[in-house]
């Protein structure tokens, strides 16, 4: 039996994968995977048997990544599970961004009980008047899942789209439009468009991505839009050009307080992902990727550890976490060829300063094989399946 906890309330549906091998809830204990959403998992002590933590969404800054690669634990996240729901709220905070729909809505409010309102809305709704999208253009930063759709079905309304992303990959670039310009120098974004929508990762090199410098390059009335994350953009140069009218409004899904009720905000309560079709698909995808992991030793989207998978050739298979230093690879293989086992298949990964291996291997003394691998300089974690 395999225990797996969950952190937040997980979609149903989605945890429907695991059969009857699994325990599933918040309550288990010792677990050997785990689901989260929100829940922020730094103070989290993990127990000995937990072998990968799956996050239900694209962002892991919820989870500490750096004590989970130490501790042998692979982290995945679900990246393209959420995309359209994230996709189509943005599509909608381009329009937010334009025609002051919400502050309208405000307006119209307090005219309840008011005599003769359709003479009043006729006066007032001069106020809230804003241009629409079409023929207007968009700078799109970040050409991942969820950017790649934003910028097609900009496309699709007729707005002329420019897409920034130094890690361009070959499936996403083929996601994309014909019509989409590809623009390698964020600048030239910057210089150039009406609307600009950020949908990168929160990281020390895109932290305050918008700041008082690359604001000063923008045009004059520019949009921004931001259903990443919050840390993206600096408040106080965020606040500063809201003031002088550099930037018309600003659209977030991450509202903070000095953001709220400021003029030409609009702090939407992070519904980017908050749909029940998201949440279904994320839940799967997460379960799925621990499922696989667990099973079979098989690493796909994780943040911390290299994607690797390899079919099945034998009974039992040896996995091995381990740094990515020189020699380790020689050292497993030499151990293995000692106690005379032959290796049916066999491959390695790196990322960063981690690698993984994975070993079909003919029957043996597994577990004599595997402590003599854990003595190897470097070995973070072993174990047969």
């Amino acid at each position: 039996m395999y225990r797996i906890k969950t952190y937040n309330k997980i979609s149903k549906s989605g945890l429907q994968v695991f059969d009857d091998k699994y325990t599933v809830g918040n309550e288990v204990e010792n677990a050997d995977g785990a689901i989260v959403r929100s829940a922020a998992l730094h103070e989290e002590v993990f127990p000995k048997t937990l072998l990968g933590i799956a996050r239900a969404g694209a962002g892991t800054n919820n989870i500490p990544i750096d004590r989970c690669s130490e501790e042998g634990i692979v982290v995945f996240n679900t990246p393209g599970a959420n995309a359209n729901a994230v996709k189509e709220l943005v599509i909608a905070g381009l329009f937010l961004a334009s025609r002051k729909i919400v502050s309208g809505i405000e307006w119209a409010k307090t005219l309840k009980g008011t005599e003769g309102v359709e003479k009043a809305v006729e006066k007032g709704k001069g106020a809230f008047a804003g241009p629409e999208i079409k023929g207007k253009t968009l700078g799109v930063i970040g050409l991942g899942a969820i950017g790649a759709m934003v910028a097609n079905t900009a496309s699709d309304l007729g707005m002329k789209v420019y897409g920034y992303d130094p890690y361009l990959s070959v499936k996403s670039a083929l996601n994309l439009n014909h019509s989409i310009n590809y623009i390698p120098d964020l600048k030239d974004i910057f210089r150039n468009c009406d609307y600009i929508t950020v949908h990168v990762p929160l990281l020390d090199s895109t932290k305050d991505l918008i700041n008082t410098e690359s604001i000063a390059l923008m045009k004059d009335g520019v949009r921004i839009l931001n259903f990443s994350r919050g840390g993206l953009v600096n408040s106080e140069a965020m606040l500063n050009a809201l003031a002088s009218g550099k930037i018309a409004s600003y659209v977030t899904d991450f509202p903070s307080e000095e953001m709220l009720g400021v003029e030409g905000v609009v702090a939407i309560p992070h519904l980017g992902a908050s749909t029940p079709e998201s949440e279904d698909n994320c839940a799967l995808m997460a379960a799925k990727e621990l499922i696989d992991y667990i099973e079979n030793g098989n690493i796909e989207n994780s943040v911390n550890l290299p994607a690797i998978s390899m079919p099945r050739s034998s009974d039992k298979r040896i996995c091995v976490i381990h740094r990515n230093i020189p020699n380790t690879l020689t050292a497993i293989t030499s151990i293995v060829a000692a106690d005379g086992v032959n290796i049916e298949n066999m491959l390695n990964r790196s990322k960063g300063d981690y690698a993984y291996t994975m070993l079909d291997v003919a029957p043996t003394d597994y577990d004599k094989v595997c402590e003599e691998i854990k003595n190897i300089n470097g070995i973070i974690r072993v174990r047969i399946i």
